[in-house]
């Protein structure tokens, strides 16, 4: 659906380039909810306006549909723009304009008789769960009914391709996962391909399926949620994990334990089916040590378990070596460093 080909852009401020996007390829599948996730000045923004040619390549390619966009004519961008819907951070929304005219505005610019704009917002009024708001001004709404009113203008024109730019960071937290469920709703009845960037790492793992993540302009690690989350390969990745959750115990917490003599704390991971088994308690009878849970949690993360647990064996040495052997065949399993948590 999306394609970005060996993409850079390059910005001048006065003397000094910034390279705000470096040589990033990465493909976008029809139908999905991708993220993209990075600090701020990580250069995600850029990218995605790389979409709609608000911002042009340096070098590089973006095709949508097997369509290099930055080779169409300014009669063909527009066609192409009127297809990709723009959700904004602070709403964008025209404060003379009511609730309904809002949403009828790109419908004007589309040439829809006045008949057809009137059909197109109730549907989308109702859709979005603001029907008897169609009268009110922006300044009537709340935070969460503004972006309301924002998605319901950005899928006017039946758009392939829905942009979230930060869509629900100025948002309180019970309204953001009111936002996000609603976005889920249109990507399941739409079918449209939703690329959401933020810096929140539950917003990720709330609704998308894939997720790149960018520091410095450039993607330094991508896959689906599920694999990036429980094993997530960079540094960057790591600390937004981090940030919703907390897979070890803080090192007071650990020494505390250890000074009242427990050692061998073991990080086990649990992913998918294997979550809902005894394994533990099996392998652990099995070799007759014991086993404490001292830390962790069981999760749904995209409709899958995953178990983080941090545990600790007691029982004669060669017998918990033989049955962390064991586990290592089935689970992933490593002590806990001293220096870790």
């Amino acid at each position: 659906m999306i394609e970005f080909k060996n993409v850079s852009k390059t910005f001048r401020l006065g003397k000094r380039e910034v390279h705000a996007v470096k040589n990033v390829s990465l493909k976008v599948n029809a139908g999905e909810i991708f993220g993209m996730i990075g600090f701020s000045g990580a250069g995600k923004s850029t990218l995605l306006r790389l979409v709609n040619m608000l911002e042009r390549p340096s070098k590089g390619s973006v095709f949508i549909q097997d369509i290099d966009v930055n080779s169409l004519s300014s009669k063909e961008l527009r066609t192409r723009r009127r297809n990709i819907g723009m959700i904004f951070q602070n709403f964008n929304l025209f404060h003379s304009r009511s609730v309904a005219g809002n949403i009828a505005y790109p419908l004007k610019l589309a040439g829809l008789s006045k008949s057809e704009i009137n059909t197109r917002v109730n549907e989308l009024l109702s859709f979005v769960g603001l029907s008897d708001k169609a009268k009110d001004y922006p300044s009537q709404l709340s935070g969460g009914q503004k972006q309301r009113v924002g998605i319901a203008r950005a899928l006017a024109t039946s758009p392939d391709i829905l942009i979230c730019d930060e869509a629900t960071s100025a948002l309180d937290p019970e309204t953001t996962g009111e936002i996000l469920r609603l976005l889920k709703k249109v990507n399941k009845e739409f079918g449209i391909t939703i690329l959401l960037i933020t810096h929140e790492m539950h917003v990720i793992q709330s609704i998308c399926q894939r997720v790149a993540v960018m520091e410095d302009g450039v993607v330094i690690e991508s896959g689906d949620v599920f694999d990036v989350f429980t094993e997530p390969q960079h540094l960057t990745s790591q600390r937004f994990i981090q940030s919703v959750q907390q897979d070890l115990p803080s090192p007071r917490i650990l020494e505390e334990w250890r000074a009242r003599g427990g050692n061998g704390f073991y990080r086990v991971i649990f992913k998918g089916e294997i979550t809902n088994e005894a394994v533990l308690s099996h392998i652990t009878q099995k070799h007759k040590v014991h086993f404490n849970i001292v830390y962790g949690s069981i999760r749904e993360l995209q409709e899958r378990l995953f178990g983080d647990l941090v545990i600790s064996f007691e029982g004669d040495p060669v017998a918990i070596q033989h049955a962390i052997a064991e586990l290592e065949t089935i689970v992933d399993i490593k002590e806990v460093a001293k220096h870790e948590g």
